[in-house]
């Protein structure tokens, strides 16, 4: 990886400004994406499409000069390219045939089918051959809980109900899923990083549902797996565990996972955050909803993120995604107030 900012954070120093890039900071906010999107048949047909996946990729890039950017697509091209079937309804988000019984597990593929996901590796290839040197390029992939939670649902779902309750009452089954999807991840990360990403990461959206005993089966020891299996192929390649609400678990996560950073979601206390900031970098952690409201409350929020944990390694983040409403001035104040510090 050419010496980048977050190339910096990764090794555990701090920067003059810390390095910032924003989770799903491609997206319906920015009028040139709403562009691109109308001109693929479906989310995940863009997803597909190297050339349409390459400039949404490079938007934010170009347009407010971020410090890293993230490939375009989506966690469910993983079981996707297992076999199961996936597509997404407009305005409603994904889809997937059940995978609740052993007759349907028993139906997906063995190994993550790589040749599916060969315009994914093309796209990263293209994207890196444009990109310039001082901006890292992330890959990323789907926990396996997060992931197996839609598979079991067929859909997103509140609590996750049903892979909860698929996990108590036929333990061998849904371990034997989330095994399927800790192999695949392993495949699917490698395959990015030799494509030409600087770093990946490990998003688990849901682990905050889960109480503890089943937070360490379904989502502590996949991650673990996860990074163990890439770093033996891949040692020096920087992993972000992004295990949003794991909350008081992210001391085990930063302490034992082996993970090169912890991100942090919205609800991270900056005291218990700057207690993990001195066992692994951070990133993190800016309210969506302060980055919509803009103003002194947009400004607040930052300068609080900056005072506690900015002379630390530390990549700006928001807690999650930009939120489709929010304005292109507010994420151009946020970018000017990280780099005045």
């Amino acid at each position: 990886m050419d010496e980048t900012a977050l190339q910096r954070v990764f090794r555990g120093e701090s920067n003059a400004r810390p390095p910032i890039w924003l989770m799903r900071q491609a997206g319906r906010y920015l009028p040139e994406y709403r562009a691109l999107r109308a001109k693929a048949a479906s989310f995940l047909d863009l997803c597909y499409d190297p050339e349409l996946a390459a400039e949404a990729t490079l938007q934010p890039i170009r347009r407010f000069g971020f410090d890293a950017a993230i490939l375009f697509s989506d966690i469910l091209v993983a079981p996707d390219a297992l076999g199961a079937k996936v597509w997404f309804e407009d305005g409603e988000g994904p889809r997937l045939a059940p995978i609740a019984t052993a007759e349907a597990f028993a139906a997906l593929r063995r190994e993550i089918d790589l040749a599916r996901l060969a315009p994914i590796f093309e796209t990263i290839r293209r994207v890196k051959a444009v990109l310039p040197r001082e901006i890292a390029l992330l890959g990323f992939c789907g926990a396996p809980w997060t992931v197996a939670s839609y598979m079991v649902a067929g859909r997103g779902a509140p609590d996750q109900a049903p892979a909860r309750l698929l996990a108590y009452r036929d333990p061998s089954l849904f371990r034997a899923l989330i095994e399927r999807l800790v192999q695949a991840s392993i495949r699917y990360l490698c395959a990015q990083i030799e494509a030409g990403v600087d770093a990946v990461q490990i998003f688990d959206s849901w682990a905050g549902v889960l109480p503890s005993a089943e937070f360490r089966k379904w989502c502590f020891a996949p991650l673990n797996d996860i990074v163990a299996g890439v770093k033996a192929r891949w040692p020096q390649t920087p992993i972000i565990a992004f295990p949003r609400g794991a909350n008081q678990h992210l001391d085990e996560v930063a302490r034992s996972s082996g993970a090169d950073v912890v991100g942090l979601d919205t609800s991270v206390d900056l005291g218990f955050a700057a207690g993990l900031q001195r066992l692994k970098p951070v990133q993190g952690n800016l309210d969506p909803l302060a980055l919509l409201a803009g103003g002194a409350a947009l400004d607040r929020g930052t300068d609080d993120i900056l005072d506690r944990l900015g002379g630390g390694p530390l990549i700006f983040n928001l807690g999650h995604g930009v939120l489709p409403q929010t304005p292109i001035a507010h994420v151009e104040q946020l970018v000017r107030r990280v780099r005045r510090s």
